[in-house]
């Protein structure tokens, strides 16, 4: 098909959002979409770009002292009766419209029409954000061609609703097992019942009191939660086994060997198997682009409530933060959209921030 991310659309982040809404990119089919944004790339002569799979990195090459990186996924969750986009006095309505095809949007206008930042410019068009890490681009990347992401400073255009979002939690899920003895249930003191074993667990959860914490004036709520629970194999049988699902939220300060300390805790005298486990990232506002960057904006940063993308490249030493146009609350929702004011904002902010 003919590429419709075209000079005149390329000129506008609006028009921008919607073409790039209108090209279907559900998490593990996202050729069409990269192939677009590469195409549109390596049209730009002061870029050099590169590819691995579906995840496209331009950068230029100016000598400049400091190198920032833009970074968005191409991706989007299952559509939902939600395309194509549609327009509705100031708002577009879309898949991936929120999370993240208008920061995208804004990376990409840039990359064609900023040939000569105040700094040297990465960007990063990845794949397969919205599922597991062993498919995320960032993460084929830093393992594939490390080198493209080397860098002083980093802005993932995750939605933020135009604030900055400095940092993200970390995440950890843990199950925990308790056991019995099967029994009929018409004879159930014969038995040990597994899913009555799990009060204990449950109101350890209830009485729990999540600090909170403020790191470089952001503030990262923590949360536990009971996020699953299975037991049982028939209506008149006492169940010997039980399992419970839990997801603890925290904030950068705890690494993820503190984080399963802390649950240890919590937990005591139980066996827990992490099942999965992702560590946060600190604020990131002391590099010199940051505080630039914060500057531009004119706004106070807030702790991102959340895990994303910063925390990759925050273990790679490089602080990074989220700016983006959409609104989080609206990612994935069947009425997903964007003010089309917030792409403006968006835009001449980034300008602003890159151009003077």
């Amino acid at each position: 098909m003919a590429n419709p991310l075209t000079p005149d659309v390329l000129l506008d982040p609006v028009v921008l959002t919607r073409a790039l809404v209108d090209i279907e990119s559900v998490s593990r089919d996202e050729k069409v979409i990269a192939d677009c944004v590469e195409d549109v790339l390596r049209r730009a002569g002061h870029l050099s770009v590169r590819r691995l799979g579906n995840t496209v990195m331009a950068r230029t090459k100016l000598g400049r002292d400091q190198r920032v990186i833009l970074a968005g996924h191409l991706d989007t969750v299952p559509v939902n009766d939600n395309l194509p986009s549609t327009v509705v006095d100031d708002l577009i309505y879309g898949c991936g419209t929120s999370d993240m095809k208008s920061g995208v949007a804004l990376a990409l206008h840039l990359a064609v029409t900023l040939p000569d930042p105040r700094y040297d410019l990465t960007y990063l068009f990845y794949e397969a954000e919205e599922i597991e890490s062993e498919f995320n681009g960032l993460n084929l990347v830093a393992e594939a061609h490390p080198k493209w992401l080397q860098a002083d400073f980093a802005v993932l255009l995750e939605p933020t609703y135009g604030l900055v979002e400095a940092g993200c939690q970390g995440t950890m899920r843990v199950r925990v097992h308790t056991t019995g003895r099967r029994a009929h249930t018409a004879r159930a003191w014969r038995g040990v019942n597994a899913i009555h074993a799990m009060g204990e667990l449950l109101r350890r959860l209830e009485d729990y009191h999540p600090r909170t914490v403020t790191i470089d004036g952001c503030t990262y709520r923590e949360g536990l939660s009971a996020v699953r629970i299975e037991g049982g194999i028939a209506g008149n049988v006492v169940p010997d086994d039980c399992f419970l699902d839990v997801n603890l939220r925290f904030a950068p300060d705890r690494s993820e060997k503190q984080a399963l300390e802390h649950l240890q805790e919590i937990f005591h005298g139980y066996e827990l198997e992490v099942t999965d486990s992702a560590p946060g990232a600190l604020p990131g506002l002391k590099a010199a682009p940051a505080r630039e960057f914060l500057a531009a904006i004119g706004l106070e940063p807030a702790g991102k409530l959340g895990w994303t993308d910063v925390a990759r490249f925050a273990a790679l030493g490089i602080p990074a933060l989220n700016y983006g146009p959409g609104d989080p609350a609206l990612a994935h929702a069947p009425d997903e959209h964007v003010e089309i004011g917030k792409i403006r904002d968006g835009s001449a902010t980034l300008y602003r921030w890159l151009a003077d």
